[in-house]
C-alpha cells in the first residue's frame, strides 16, 4: 500500500488495489474509457478528467451549477486561512494527525477542504455526486488528491481502507442522513478515525426558511442564484438599523428571523451561503445526542464534540479491543 506510483493518471497504485466496482464489489482495474470491473466488465468512463461511478447527478445538481460558478471562492490562500479554521472547527483534524495518511472526503464540492488535508500532508480521495467534482479535480491537479464523482450510498471502495474520513456539511444534503452516515465506518481501517459536521438541530433561526425551501428548492439554480444577490442591500439594512439606539438590534433580528440570510462580510461568500443554504433539495438538522447514538451504533469509540456545532469526531475498535469487551462478562459490560 505504500506505493505511490501511478499506473492511470491520477490514480495511484495505492489507491487503485482500494477501488471496488459499485455493482458486483468486483476488483477495478484500468480500461482505455477510464476504468473498469474485472468481474463484470462495468465501465466507469474518465470524463473530463474525472473517473464517473455515477451516470447522473440526482439530487445533487444545484451543488453542480454552484461549485462551478464559485470555483475558488473558498480557498484559501496567502489572505485568507478561513477553510482551515472551518475544518479544524468542524473535524478537530490537524496536520500531526493527517500526514502521510490516506484520508477519504465525502462531498467534497469545489475541494476546499481536500486542499487543507493535502497542505498538511495527507494523500486524499475526495468524492462529490455532483458534477462539482469536475471543479474539485481542476483546483486540486497539482496536489496528492484524486476525485471521483460518486455516491455515498454506493461508495466504490473495499471495506478498512482510509486511515480518516470525514464529511462537513454535505450528509444532511442526502435523502436519509444516518443511512448515509453508516455507509463510512466500515470503510475506516481498525484505529482510524471519522469526523462529521452536520446543521444543528438546536438553532431556530431558520424556521422561516424551512418554509421558504418549500418553493427555493424547486427553482431553477439560475432563478435562486439571481434571488440571492438581495442579501447584498439587506446586509446594508442590517449595519444601518443596528446603529439605531434602542429598537435597532430588535429590528434587526426580527428581520433576519423573517428573512433568514447568510452575514458574512464578504459579498461572494453571503451570496454563495445564502444559495447554499436555500437550494439543496434536502436539508436536514441533528442533535448530539442523536449522532452520538449513529457512532456508538457503528461501534465507534472515543467520541468527541468538536467546536462548531453539531460536529463529532469517533475511532473505529481495533479487532482485539472488540474481542476484549466481548469476552468481559455480561454483568461488567452492562455496568460500563
Amino acid at each position: 500500500m505504500a506505493n505511490t506510483h501511478r499506473s492511470h493518471p491520477g490514480i495511484s497504485q495505492e489507491l487503485l488495489a482500494v477501488l471496488r466496482c459499485t455493482a458486483c464489489r468486483g476488483l477495478v482495474e484500468e480500461h482505455s474509457k477510464g476504468l473498469a470491473c474485472s468481474h463484470c466488465g462495468l465501465v466507469f468512463p474518465e470524463v473530463n478528467g474525472v473517473v464517473r461511478f455515477v451516470s447522473m447527478e440526482y439530487y445533487a445538481g444545484s451543488f453542480g451549477f454552484q461549485w462551478k460558478l464559485y470555483a475558488r471562492t473558498q480557498l484559501d490562500n496567502e489572505q485568507s486561512r478561513r477553510s482551515e479554521q472551518a475544518f479544524r472547527r468542524r473535524t478537530g483534524f490537524g496536520p500531526e494527525d493527517l500526514a502521510g495518511k490516506l484520508v477519504l472526503d465525502v462531498g467534497c464540492g469545489m475541494g476546499r477542504f481536500a486542499e487543507v488535508a493535502t497542505r498538511w500532508g495527507a494523500r486524499v480521495v475526495g468524492i462529490d455526486l455532483s458534477v462539482a467534482a469536475e471543479v474539485a479535480a481542476a483546483n486540486l491537479a497539482s496536489s496528492s488528491a484524486t476525485v471521483f464523482q460518486a455516491d455515498v450510498f454506493q461508495l466504490p471502495f473495499a471495506d478498512e481502507s482510509f486511515d480518516y474520513i470525514y464529511s462537513i456539511g454535505v450528509l444532511h444534503h442526502t435523502p436519509d442522513c444516518q443511512a448515509a452516515f453508516k455507509m463510512l465506518p466500515p470503510l475506516l481501517k481498525p484505529g482510524g478515525r471519522i469526523a462529521v459536521w452536520l446543521y444543528s438541530g438546536y438553532n431556530h433561526w431558520y424556521s422561516m426558511s424551512d418554509v421558504y425551501r418549500k418553493i427555493t428548492r424547486r427553482m431553477s439554480p439560475q432563478l435562486l442564484h439571481k434571488f440571492c444577490y438581495g442579501v447584498v442591500p439587506l446586509y446594508a439594512l442590517h449595519k444601518l438599523l443596528r446603529r439605531i439606539p434602542l429598537v435597532g438590534r430588535p429590528a434587526s433580528g426580527a428581520l433576519a428571523y423573517l428573512v433568514p440570510m447568510a452575514f458574512n462580510p464578504d459579498p461572494k461568500w453571503r451570496i454563495l451561503d445564502t444559495f447554499d443554504w436555500y437550494s439543496p433539495w434536502y436539508q436536514s438538522k441533528h442533535t448530539y445526542e442523536e449522532v452520538f447514538r449513529w457512532f456508538e451504533s457503528c461501534g465507534l469509540r472515543d467520541l468527541s464534540v468538536i467546536d462548531q456545532p453539531v460536529a463529532v469526531q469517533g475511532r473505529k475498535a481495533f479487532a482485539q479491543e472488540s474481542r476484549a469487551e466481548f469476552e468481559q462478562p455480561e454483568v461488567e459490560r452492562c455496568v460500563e
